[in-house]
């Protein structure tokens, strides 16, 4: 899987360096033969992390409603508490990371994981389910912080090293995720045709052979990385005025990002009078980062800082809403009434694939020293509460009755505004995007 997934992203890239002449012609073998062993494991891991999760995830809340008979408010308590015990604890997760290091953390939560998965294959009553889904979510608290600040701080020491943009590490990082998400349902799919423990044995398999890649691969010791032991860490991130602008900016691509499962399936409702379209849209979304995430972030890194990355991004999201706010009015039904559903999923993409390696490259510039995970994690959780907050007005807002394109409208607002809160690049601070 990782040899096809190579020889489609080397594909892409390819591609991509004619637009680029003044650089030498470079496959994303290459690339990935130029990481450390160390940055290898940690990419590979976030294509399995993805794998496991997506083979289980999509499929427990018509799980939780048919074979559990769960309401439907309980069905969307335990999905809610899922979330908050994934992104909200983020920030403990790193915190966890700066103090113990990077090898404990991903091991328990590997453990945790494999742990959740074969406790919810056997889950019948609704505590177990939801003491199951807990340690789901605790799980990736603990070893997401761990291993996207580690990626990050080695990208931060390729860039230094003279291989290139960080970004270009973090991009690959965002594809291998992606794969992962894309590749990690149809397993699910297939594992459904015999039951749905099935499926949570397997996801669960998934975090045994990390579990073992790890325990095995992974070093002790991170050369040049600090355990911090002092107290404090939390006060200076709430001063840090800069990190909190740039966790808002964050969060208001996260807030857009999650429109594909609260605005979206309403427009697709509309327009084709079901919901099926919905899945070509979410693989469209996939392909498009498999296919194009590193040109992308290589045409960026040529001609963009980070600031200016980010501004693109968020500016390229706030278009997508544009695109479906301008075309309401008409009414369009059938197949050109998804077109800007269409249109509002590849700019989004494409605003994301600018803004997350972006937005990932800056922390380390924004962290205190040794705060790493900490930092990252609070990236995730801080942006999460925006997401929380967000969704609930948006849902608000679309129940309203205003005019059809009001709704699209404001959500095009929030992108476009938040470049306006994005923190200044200070000089020196990481170079390009």
């Amino acid at each position: 899987m990782t040899d096809l997934i190579s020889r489609v992203l080397s594909r892409a890239t390819r591609t991509s360096d004619a637009a680029t002449p003044k650089r030498p012609q470079e496959s994303t073998w290459r690339l990935c033969k130029e990481l450390s062993p160390l940055l290898r494991l940690l990419i590979l891991t976030q294509l399995a992390f993805n794998i496991g999760f997506f083979a289980v995830l999509p499929f427990l809340a018509e799980h939780l409603g048919t074979a559990i008979g769960m309401a439907g408010w309980l069905v969307g308590f335990v999905l809610g508490l899922r979330t908050f015990s994934q992104q909200g604890l983020f920030v403990v997760g790193g915190w966890l990371v700066d103090r113990f290091g990077v090898r404990p953390v991903v091991l328990a939560g590997c453990v945790l994981r494999i742990a959740g998965f074969a406790w919810l294959g056997y889950a019948e009553a609704s505590w177990t389910v939801i003491g199951a889904v807990l340690v789901i979510g605790f799980a990736a608290a603990l070893f997401s912080p761990a291993v996207e600040s580690e990626v990050a701080r080695q990208a931060v020491a390729w860039e230094e090293d003279g291989h290139g943009p960080r970004t270009r590490v973090l991009a690959l990082f965002s594809v291998a995720g992606q794969a992962g998400a894309f590749v990690g349902p149809l397993l699910g799919a297939l594992l459904l045709a015999v039951d749905f423990r099935t499926a949570c044995l397997a996801g669960a398999a998934v975090f045994v052979l990390v579990l073992v890649g790890h325990l095995w691969l992974m070093p002790q010791h991170i050369p040049g990385r600090v355990r911090v032991r002092e107290r404090g860490g939390a006060r200076a991130l709430l001063r840090n005025r800069r990190f909190l602008a740039l966790c808002c900016a964050y969060g208001t691509y996260l807030l857009a990002y999650n429109q594909l499962y609260l605005a979206l399936p309403d427009e697709v409702q509309r327009a084709a009078g079901s919901q099926a379209p919905l899945s070509w849209l979410f693989a469209l979304s996939s392909v498009l980062v498999v296919f194009t995430q590193l040109p992308v972030t290589r045409w960026a890194g040529d001609r963009l800082d980070l600031r200016r990355s980010m501004t693109a991004g968020l500016l390229l999201i706030a278009s997508g809403f544009a695109v479906v706010a301008a075309a309401r009015p008409a009414g369009w039904t059938g197949a050109a009434g998804l077109l800007p559903a269409a249109g509002f999923v590849i700019l989004l993409t494409v605003g994301q694939m600018l803004v997350v390696p972006a937005a990932r490259a800056w922390v380390p510039d924004l962290a205190a020293e040794g705060r790493l995970g900490l930092y990252m994690g609070a990236l995730s959780s801080v942006s999460g509460l925006i997401v929380l907050a967000g969704s609930a007005a948006t849902g608000f807002l679309l129940d309203l009755g205003l005019p059809a394109a009001v709704p699209w409208l404001v959500l095009a607002a929030v992108p476009a505004l938040a470049v306006a809160v994005l923190p200044r690049r200070e000089k020196g601070a990481g170079a390009a995007a």
